[in-house]
């Protein structure tokens, strides 16, 4: 690679935005012996100073061009909006910074594209995550397919019931034309996780999906078909209403691995019933942010997580067994036996991210959530909400990585 040279010893990591995604992130960065990270950026200055707490020794930057000049890090993880993705990467791949973006990748393939090139062009690795396809029970049903052992992959069926849409959220986070609503923010959870079951490339997708809540303004739900082509497809379900949880099908195991109390029905709804104007709502979820509430000093405290994340009941059906991974291993339901294989428990959560920035960035290994792979993802998203509007089926064009 154009970038460092390959190095020993901790992965010197910078984070760029101290949001949400960095909030999920922040029990691996702070657990994972892997990493040093040394660097952030973030126009708040109290997330700034939480970091520099957090992070003993570690420099806060109020921008992501400071940042991206900073010569202590080697790879940096894109944790800003969506909107402002192409930027910061192209600003680390001029900088000759490995890059680790958050999901979406971008919202519109020009954007995407853009952010490939500039990578390849600086000779950086470029990976995009986290979503689901990296999680431990999904890697081990993909090795079980393609081990041949059940016959040849014939159908996918994945199944998400939340209470998403309820969520304390910014006006932009509402906005589908912003990157808003379950189709940008949830979707490519699912979309990923049955392309690395399915192994190939998607041909066409056709989907519905509708605002079915005016208050919230953006789709909640979908349901979506995606064909891989020799009789091979997808079924997508997402409902975000709040009504139904799937995590009941996995033993009340909630999607960051952690246990649910099934008591707490509604309480989401609940949270949102007297609040009255979208800057109410805005400041309900910064009472969460970072730099306001818990951090890594917790999180380095906190036992390790019983169960690998998940998202929801997925079934990958071969031709002599089904296939369920769950939070803590994979159910096989073949001809004439049943079986649980079970995966050892996880020592950091979303240990398996790091695990690829790893392999790439120590041992030069082309990483399976490439550029290439975000983009096609980001195809299959834009292409299920051109389908849900026009009412029809849309072929797929990027889908080179599989």
């Amino acid at each position: 690679m154009a970038g460092d040279p390959i190095r020993l010893g901790p992965i010197r990591l910078g984070v760029a935005g101290l949001g949400r995604a960095f909030m999920l992130m922040l029990p691996t960065l702070a657990r994972d012996p892997r990493l040093a990270v040394l660097a952030c950026a973030d126009p708040r200055a109290e997330a700034r100073a939480r970091f520099t707490e957090d992070f003993p020794g570690a420099r806060a930057h109020g921008t992501v061009e400071a940042l991206c000049a900073d010569p202590s890090i080697e790879a940096i993880y894109v944790a800003t909006p969506h909107q402002f993705h192409v930027a910061d990467v192209r600003a680390a791949s001029a900088a000759g910074k490995h890059v680790l973006v958050e999901k979406p990748m971008a919202l519109a393939l020009a954007d995407c594209q853009a952010m490939v090139d500039a990578a390849r062009g600086a000779g950086i690795h470029l990976i995009v995550g986290h979503s689901h396809s990296f999680d431990a029970p999904y890697l081990r049903a993909r090795e079980m397919i393609r081990s041949g052992e059940h016959g040849a992959i014939r159908m996918i069926t994945a199944v998400n019931f939340t209470d998403y849409l309820y969520r304390p959220r910014r006006p932009e986070e509402l906005d589908t034309a912003q990157g808003g609503g379950a189709v940008f923010s949830q979707a490519p959870h699912q979309i990923e996780v049955v392309r690395l079951l399915a192994g190939r490339p998607a041909r066409s997708i056709r989907a519905a999906a509708t605002v079915w809540d005016r208050a919230r303004g953006t789709e909640g739900a979908y349901n979506a078909i995606i064909d891989f082509g020799d009789g091979l497809s997808a079924t997508l379900t997402y409902n975000g209403h709040g009504h139904f949880d799937t995590d009941e099908f996995q033993d009340w195991t909630g999607e960051m691995g952690l246990p649910r109390d099934p008591a707490a029905y509604g309480t989401a709804r609940a949270a949102l019933r007297h609040v009255t104007s979208p800057e109410e709502e805005a400041a309900l979820k910064e009472r969460r942010a970072y730099g306001r509430g818990p951090g890594a000093t917790e999180a380095r405290a906190a036992p390790p997580p019983p169960a690998y994340n998940h998202f929801g009941l997925v079934l990958a059906s071969c031709e002599r067994a089904d296939l369920r991974p769950t939070p803590r291993g994979v159910a096989v339901y073949a001809d004439e036996t049943r079986r649980f294989d079970a995966l050892p428990a996880p020592g950091v959560p979303r240990a398996e991210v790091i695990d690829e920035l790893e392999a790439a960035l120590r041992g030069n290994t082309p990483p399976l959530h490439s550029g290439e792979w975000g983009m096609a993802t980001a195809e299959i998203v834009l292409a299920l909400l051109q389908s849900a509007r026009s009412g029809r089926e849309v072929r797929l064009h990027h889908q080179g990585a599989a």
